[in-house]
């Protein structure tokens, strides 16, 4: 059996709320669940640490009855147990333990309540931290997609930019390629057609008065030397340069001569210029045919006149010189058509040192000294105006009208009789 002088005081002494409640003067209890306290001792009051005076004292007033479960009067961990005597004394002090069971469940679930907001607080706390954290790193996210954003699209911008300049670039040298391409290939026909007329002026070309250093078949039997055959003469190759060899052997002098402009003439070949044609219906044409060419290309036999003429007006016709070591070879073959000493145009008798031949045709017509100046000067005139019409003459339009005039000069002054004595 435990001493009854340890009950007579409260194990939790100073920290108890039913200590404190009672200390206070708010509670008065006598702890009779506990055990009688022993006799001799009632002058102390072990639970009262106020020292004021009661006027009953020793005798507490009666506490209201409260009904409490007599589970309810067990005593908290850590204190006494239950005894016999405290369940006999429960009738007696039932209400005052059942006080400070509720006193104490109250305070150990104001604690519970605390810690647990406490608790709940920390928390919150946290996850108010961990989501703030969360929204800065999203935050930081979204900045650094949108840059990364920002960037392709500067950089597809770029891209696409660099690619139309490339494109564009390609784009123009293309156009400048083939524009120089077909520059070059303009100038190349040109240079053809310039290199084939030189040609055939060089080579082909018997003008009225032929350059014999150029030409060493034109050269007397004599001096020619023996050859097995003839060099063939393009009519339309016997334009030659004024300054090289003069077609009509009488060079002018152009600083001692007078001459003026007919402006009718000068207006027909300019309206002629800016579109050349070999249409004999142009005006200027038209004038040279009635005046110049008719005229140089009337023969006495007719019918090979217009023969002639159709020749020359579609550069068929063909002049060669006849070698004296050859005439017995070509009179076989020529019997037909006049002999070395009669011109075939004409009907005269004459030395023939030339003959034509028509287009492809295997026949031959000797032709006369006078008969070959007239052909040719037609000849020069048709030469001159085709290098007009292919772009060839490199000039303005008055040089260009004073050697037409030149030439038409030729074809009259040929038509005339006058023609340069050869050797």
């Amino acid at each position: 059996m435990d001493d009854p002088k340890e009950h007579s005081r409260c194990p939790a002494r100073g920290s108890c709320p039913v200590f404190l409640a009672l200390s206070s003067g708010a509670v008065r209890y006598a702890p009779s669940v506990l055990g009688p306290a022993p006799e001799g001792n009632l002058e102390e009051e072990p639970w009262d640490t106020d020292s004021q005076p009661h006027p009953d004292e020793g005798h507490p007033p009666p506490l209201e009855t409260v009904p409490v479960s007599w589970k309810g009067c067990r005593e908290s961990p850590g204190g006494p147990a239950e005894s016999p005597a405290g369940e006999e004394a429960q009738g007696e002090d039932s209400p005052t333990a059942a006080q400070l069971d509720v006193l104490r469940l109250r305070s150990s679930s104001m604690e519970i309540r605390e810690k647990g907001s406490e608790f709940l607080k920390e928390e919150l706390h946290k996850a108010q931290k961990e989501l703030q954290l969360k929204d800065e790193e999203c935050e930081r996210l979204s900045k650094v997609r949108e840059q990364l954003e920002q960037e392709l699209e500067e950089l597809t911008a770029s891209l696409f930019e660099e690619a139309h300049r490339m494109v564009r670039e390609a784009n123009m040298k293309q156009a400048a390629s083939e524009k120089q391409l077909k520059e070059a290939r303009g100038k190349i026909d040109m240079l053809q057609a310039e290199v084939t007329a030189l040609k055939t002026l060089v080579l082909t070309s018997t003008p009225a008065s032929p350059n014999r250093e150029l030409h060493p078949q034109l050269l007397s039997p004599t001096k020619a030397g023996p050859r097995k055959g003839h060099l063939r003469h393009k009519s339309t190759s016997s334009a030659l340069c004024p300054a090289m060899c003069p077609t009509a052997g009488h060079p002018l002098t152009p600083d001692k001569e007078g001459k003026e402009v007919d402006t009718t003439l000068f207006a027909e070949f300019q309206a002629w210029r800016e579109s050349p044609t070999l249409d004999k219906t142009c005006p200027f044409l038209e004038r040279v045919y009635r005046e110049d060419v008719g005229p140089c290309l009337d023969f006495t036999m007719q019918e090979l006149s217009a023969l002639v003429r159709a020749a020359v007006e579609d550069n068929t016709l063909t002049i060669e010189p006849v070698a004296s070591q050859t005439l017995p070879a070509v009179k076989v073959a020529a019997v037909e058509c006049g002999s070395t000493n009669t011109c075939a145009l004409s009907g005269l008798a004459r030395a023939c040192r030339h003959r034509i031949r028509l287009g492809d045709s295997e026949s031959h017509y000797y032709i006369s000294p006078s008969s070959r100046a007239r052909i040719t000067a037609v000849c020069n005139f048709f030469t001159y105006i085709r290098y007009i019409q292919q772009g060839l003459v490199r000039q303005e339009v008055e040089p260009m009208f004073w050697e037409i005039t030149r030439l038409r000069k030729e074809m009259s002054l040929a038509k005339l009789g006058f023609f340069p004595q050869e050797a």
